[in-house]
């Protein structure tokens, strides 16, 4: 039987459906470390394969999103966040006709550095960097990091510039949303578009997940909010896609400037109400502990390397932080006969 290359035909395509401001495969500028292409899949099919398949991309599903350590199983993690982005970044990337390959990749790959116990622990561990001579600590940079240097016992994916500078480029920070989406000098339209979803993601499952748990009342939400963005979750979610698809140009991604209103008024509303109550403040001074207390284990473990303990205290989960927490600093009872035998 012969062989069809299929890439070729594929890339073929891309240049026949694709926007002129996509990023086509054959385009791309390539692999730190050179390598034959695949008889199958694309430069960015390959990055996504990579990315599914490694071990960060699998700890995700323990990792805190917005509530620490929930009880039920239909909370999100940052795993089924992740998942959550890239659906949605694949929905506006084919509308716009981007590249959808690498619009996923990104997506998949955007929180692999993520720290455990959500934003709490990337705090903690931005001030712990610092105090130790490192420039700090971003779950965006240690994303490429991840990427880039420790996967695969420190060979890393060798993933595509594209690819790795959509990582980079997703965070927006906790600023107004006016400023967080207007994403200067993007290196491609599909990391702009990651960048927003992000945000259209987490908004939209924060607020679903702050229901759930009874954090807030159906009757808490504002109702001009709902009444623009949309009743329930999945409206909300179509609404804000379908705003982007509409208003987006050629060579940008974006919202309506009515629609942006909104949606700042949903994530100052979630602020205010969820994200600085989650957990409540003693959950902060104990993860806080927990992560301190982890950090100096690792730096007496390793010879203190601050950055070596960076690495490891980020990869974590929640539940192997807490593990390893109760095994290096919590009493073993005896285990020497039995307590009242004499």
């Amino acid at each position: 039987m012969a062989v069809v290359d299929i890439p070729n035909n594929w890339q073929q395509v891309e240049q026949q459906i694709l926007s002129p401001h996509a990023c086509l495969s054959i385009n791309s500028k390539g692999r730190a470390r050179p390598e034959e292409p695949c008889p199958i899949r694309t430069c960015f099919q390959r990055d996504r394969d990579r990315i599914i398949h490694c071990k960060s991309f699998r700890r995700l599903k323990y990792k805190t999103q917005v509530l620490l350590l929930p009880e039920g199983d239909h909370y999100r993690t940052r795993l089924t966040h992740t998942l959550e982005v890239a659906q949605i970044a694949r929905t506006i990337a084919r509308a716009l006709r981007l590249n959808e390959d690498l619009t996923e990749a990104i997506a998949l790959g955007h929180d692999l550095g993520h720290t455990p116990f959500g934003h709490m622990g990337e705090k903690v561990l931005d001030q712990l960097a610092k105090a130790h001579g490192l420039i700090g600590f971003h779950h965006a940079a240690q994303s490429l990091r991840v990427v880039d240097y420790l996967e695969k016992d420190g060979k890393g994916l060798n993933l595509t510039w594209e690819v790795r500078m959509g990582i980079l480029q997703h965070s927006k920070g906790q600023v107004d949303v006016h400023e967080g989406f207007n994403l200067n000098n993007p290196s491609t339209l599909e990391a702009w578009v990651v960048r927003i979803s992000d945000s259209i993601a987490y908004l939209n499952h924060d607020l679903d997940d702050a229901l759930r748990a009874g954090m807030l009342k159906p009757e808490d939400v504002p109702q001009d909010i709902l009444t623009h963005v949309g009743q329930t979750h999945s409206k909300r979610i179509n609404t804000l896609i379908m705003d982007i698809i509409e208003n987006s140009g050629e060579a940008d991604v974006r919202f309506s400037s009515e629609m942006l209103g909104w949606v700042e008024k949903l994530r100052e509303f979630l602020y205010a109400n969820v994200y600085r109550r989650a957990n409540a403040q003693i959950e902060d001074s104990r993860v806080d502990h927990v992560l301190r207390s982890l950090f100096d284990h690792e730096l007496t473990r390793n010879g203190d390397n601050a950055q070596e303990a960076v690495d490891f205290i980020s990869g974590m989960t929640d539940r192997f932080a807490l593990q390893l927490f109760h095994e290096v600093f919590v009493p073993s009872p005896w285990q020497w006969g039995h307590p009242l035998e004499s």
